[in-house]
């Protein structure tokens, strides 16, 4: 029976042969529920992690989670952009079959999405089986109630509500502020990456002292643009590689130092006790953003694009004694997959429509979900003269992938099983395959277009 999984190096198989038992485990004999660590970033590119042999850029503690656990190499954000990945992630639906099928900003004359109020969203579920969630950082999926951390599954959040930060030090969007803790406007000092990292720590060390597990979404804004690194992560970086671009610079600063948080948030989570028992899932919203300097890997294009730039995302789980060290995937994975997974995890099974697959056999190097061809769809509705509040879209279906990177852009089509670059279109070559992807493309529009997708 094959297993879509593969060792990094041959002394970890040596260690899998020698101590399997200790990873794969029934389910059932867990002693308990396991505390559930959700690291997410924004706009982080797919090769901005140095466990991939970057050699710019240094991340140890995201490393030493693919080290101690699985490393997916095909896993895929939901859309290109920040607020339907986070959507999809959250409910284990299609973005758009949740009414957020763009940004949804803080300017009402430009904002592409309102969250459903049918979404089932994780943390509802979770609260069910006992644990304690609570989100810190970005939300990016509603400004007001009914659509605040508090009013869709969380016991705390503390954190952003708003898209970008006009500024990592000032905390505000257009001159507003959208830092909160739970329902209370709050105006903390300090660069919003540390407050995140430090507000994470507090969160983990609290929960040692609680009887039960608990789910805790850790949602960065970094990388995202303003590109603001403290100094003395800027000075090491050009210190350590002289001549870089500057602007490279800055963003590896960035990364790196949002990177020494997440290590620290791992360590409270050993000093605590709780890291044996803990699922530490780490991924990305989104392609990394070309004109930052972003590196997303031998794929085209980058964050806002249909093409492989834009969707493909560093991802890796860690989960002690449960997942292989080393280990690797190819299967093809997206955002919203997380949702059944760790639902599976808690031993929860929900009765509301989940679009998104569970991969948990294959986390625990069972026998894996088949990598079927299931149609893998994804769309951005966008304004600006570009898009003018249409939509793009781009359908995988095996090695066939279709592409309408803009909406009055044509249809283009690639086969990634050759050409993982998407630079030769086959749309004219493969009429039968185009056409066939376009017509399931055209059904998932229809069911997507049944559910509104502006404030009521």
């Amino acid at each position: 029976m094959k297993h879509n999984f593969r060792l990094l190096n041959a002394s970890l198989l040596v260690t899998a042969l020698g101590f399997g038992l200790a990873f794969v485990q029934p389910t059932s004999v867990v002693p308990k529920l396991p505390n559930i660590l959700l690291i997410l970033t924004d706009d982080q590119g797919y090769h901005d992690v140095s466990y991939y042999g970057t050699n710019d850029l240094r991340t140890p503690y995201i490393d030493s989670l693919a080290r101690s656990g699985m490393r997916f190499d095909n896993f895929y954000a939901n859309c290109p952009v920040c607020s339907p990945t986070r959507a999809a992630l959250l409910s284990g639906r299609y973005p758009d079959r949740v009414g957020v099928p763009g940004v949804i900003r803080t300017d009402a004359r430009n904002s592409w999405g309102y969250l459903s109020p049918d979404a089932v969203l994780l943390p509802v579920h979770l609260k069910k089986r006992g644990y304690h969630t609570a989100l810190i950082g970005k939300w990016h999926l509603g400004l007001e109630t009914p659509n605040l951390p508090n009013d869709r599954g969380f016991d705390l959040f503390k954190g952003w509500t708003g898209d970008m930060m006009d500024d990592y030090l000032t905390h505000r969007r257009h001159g507003n502020n959208y830092m909160r803790e739970n329902r209370q406007t709050i105006d903390p000092p300090g660069h919003a990456t540390d407050l995140f990292s430090n507000w994470a720590v507090d969160y983990v060390r609290q929960q040692a002292t609680r009887n039960g597990p608990f789910f805790l979404y850790l949602a960065y804004n970094a990388p995202h643009d303003p590109i603001q690194p403290p100094a003395e992560w800027l000075a090491r970086v050009t210190a350590r590689k002289p001549g870089i671009d500057p602007k490279r610079a800055a963003l590896v600063a960035l990364i790196e130092h949002m990177d020494d948080g997440i290590g620290r948030v791992i360590r409270a989570l050993r000093e605590s006790g709780q890291y044996d028992n803990t699922l530490i899932v780490f991924s990305s919203d989104n392609g990394g953003h070309l004109p930052l300097r972003a590196n997303n890997g031998p794929f085209r294009a980058g964050k806002e694009s249909m093409y492989e730039g834009g969707l493909r995302v560093p991802t890796c789980i860690a989960w002690p004694g449960r997942v292989m060290p080393g280990s690797v995937s190819e299967q093809v994975n997206l955002s919203m997959d997380l949702y059944p997974t760790l639902l599976a995890v808690a031993d929860v099974q929900p009765q509301n429509p989940i679009d998104g697959r569970g991969f948990l056999n294959t986390l625990l190097g069972q026998s894996p979900t088949p990598n079927d061809a299931r149609p893998l769809y994804f769309t951005r509705r966008e304004g600006g003269d570009r898009y003018a509040g249409q939509c793009s879209y781009a359908l995988r279906e095996g090695n066939w992938k279709l592409v309408q990177n803009g909406p009055f852009e044509p249809m283009t089509l690639y086969d990634l099983s050759r050409d993982p670059k998407e630079e030769h279109n086959l749309a004219s070559e493969q009429v039968e395959t185009r056409r066939r992807l376009q017509s399931l493309l055209m059904q998932h529009i229809q069911q997507g277009g049944r559910v509104p997708w502006q404030r009521p």
